[in-house]
């Protein structure tokens, strides 16, 4: 897994962040969701390293190997915000003050925080089958809160981790054939770590309580995403019955959006690594949309 890449622990204030990195040219950063650790990355990464880019890799803050600051009760330590200043302190301390970005589920989440807290960071965006938290929540249905119900279950204070520590195998389902065996085993390990499993519900509990006030905020001042920005997700999970097309939610947020839907479940870049990687690397490499671009395609879509 991973050959040619090197691996760091970086200290960053209240964090510690472990990090896989390799390659030359364009930075991209690509954040893993929930309950993966960067392993997920590793059949994507090397094909973006050998497209031009160089590649960074972190786990998340209290995720995998990543470590946090002690728990609190408004979740701030594990807020988006937090993780994205995770994010821009360990590009600063490998040298990249600009960069893109590709976010996966929770990591998504961040991506979208520390796109719209540090425009000046971000060159473009990749939003990988996920939507902003607060477009998850006004949209609440029956069918919504029986697929989802997780959330709400990881909310709870202290059952949550008793029930998952108790058989963390069962209730996570790894697969290693899918996952790729080394991938697997460093998962298997993250998920069977208490701490851990604490750190990743916390995430979810800052989602539904500190996040949502962020993304909140973002919305009253009219705050949106100029960089380019792409929209991928997966044909076989559950985003788009719920909800219709996420490029129109998307265009709530973003300028610049162009997207399509890739033919995986949802861990897709261990399902799907060569559609990701190629799509990815055709976006990173596009030049932005022009206006006139934007209004032709809207109307393609919308047609």
């Amino acid at each position: 897994m991973f050959e040619g890449f090197e691996e760091a622990q970086v200290e960053v204030g209240e964090a510690s962040v472990f990090v896989r990195f390799s390659g030359q040219g364009p930075p991209v950063v690509l954040l893993h969701g929930h309950p993966r650790t960067s392993a997920t990355w590793h059949r994507v990464a090397p094909r973006l390293v050998k497209a031009g880019h160089t590649v960074v890799c972190p786990d998340l803050r209290g995720y995998g190997r990543s470590r946090g600051p002690q728990f609190t009760a408004d979740h701030a330590g594990y807020s988006k915000r937090a993780v994205a200043e995770d994010v821009v302190a360990v590009m600063r301390h490998l040298g990249h003050r600009r960069f893109a970005l590709a976010g996966h589920d929770r990591g998504g989440s961040v991506a979208l925080r520390l796109t719209l807290d540090h425009p000046d960071a971000v060159s473009r965006v990749a939003f990988l089958d996920c939507l902003p938290l607060t477009e998850h929540l006004s949209r609440i249905t029956a069918e919504f809160a029986t697929q989802w119900w997780h959330w709400f279950f990881f909310a709870q204070p202290g059952t949550p981790e008793r029930v998952i520590t108790a058989d963390p195998d069962s209730w996570y389902h790894g697969d290693p054939d899918a996952m790729g065996r080394e991938n697997y085993d460093e998962w298997r390990r993250a998920t069977r770590n208490p701490d851990v499993v604490r750190a990743m519900l916390e995430d979810y509990r800052a989602g539904l309580t500190i996040d949502r006030q962020h993304e909140e905020s973002d919305q009253d001042a009219g705050t949106r995403i100029a960089c380019p920005t792409l929209i991928l997700w997966s044909l076989q999970d559950d985003l788009e019955d719920l909800y219709g097309d996420p490029i129109a939610i998307w265009r709530r947020w973003a300028t610049d959006v162009r997207g399509q839907g890739i033919n995986s479940g949802h861990h897709v870049a261990e399902q799907a690594p060569e559609a990701l990687s190629s799509t990815l690397t055709d976006f990173l490499q596009s030049d932005p949309i022009s206006s006139e671009q934007r209004s032709a395609a809207e109307h393609h879509h919308r047609s």
